[in-house]
């Protein structure tokens, strides 16, 4: 077990079906600290930095667009850093699957995430993979 820090963002389509605080409940159950919290207006520039290891696949834009808040017409979402022991791998734990459709329903993801039948994940939060991920991922959004 390691002392870490891990980022996580309540994305758009939280906010927009007012899930914050859902996701924050439940975050709150992990035996975390809350060492940082803030409200970000994303801009292209800090979402495609963010994402830039998926540039190249084709869902690059959408994943661009929807970080924005552009399809969602919210022009803000909810970063978090969380640390404490395994902070990211507990975060992730209750995050499930990337897609909605396949995590477990008792997850972040699975109860409050839904594919939309334009083909759009709604998948409510981002979670840093591990720590060296959210090593490279805080310093974009906490200076």
């Amino acid at each position: 077990m390691s002392m870490q820090a891990t980022l996580v963002i309540i994305k758009p389509d939280a906010i927009q079906r007012k899930q914050m605080g859902l996701v924050l409940s439940r975050l709150e159950q992990l035996d975390l600290h809350l060492v940082g919290a803030k409200m970000v207006r994303v801009g292209r520039e800090l979402a495609e930095e963010h994402y830039r290891d998926l540039r190249q696949k084709p869902f690059f834009r959408e994943l661009v667009q929807q970080l924005c808040g552009e399809l969602h017409d919210v022009d803000a979402v909810l970063a978090l850093v969380y640390a404490g022991s395994d902070a990211a791998a507990k975060v992730r734990q209750v995050t499930g699957a990337t897609n909605p459709d396949n995590a477990d329903p008792s997850t972040i993801r699975g109860s409050l995430g839904r594919v939309r039948s334009n083909g759009w994940i709604e998948n409510v939060i981002h979670a840093s993979f591990n720590d060296a991920e959210a090593q490279r991922e805080i310093p974009l959004w906490f200076e």
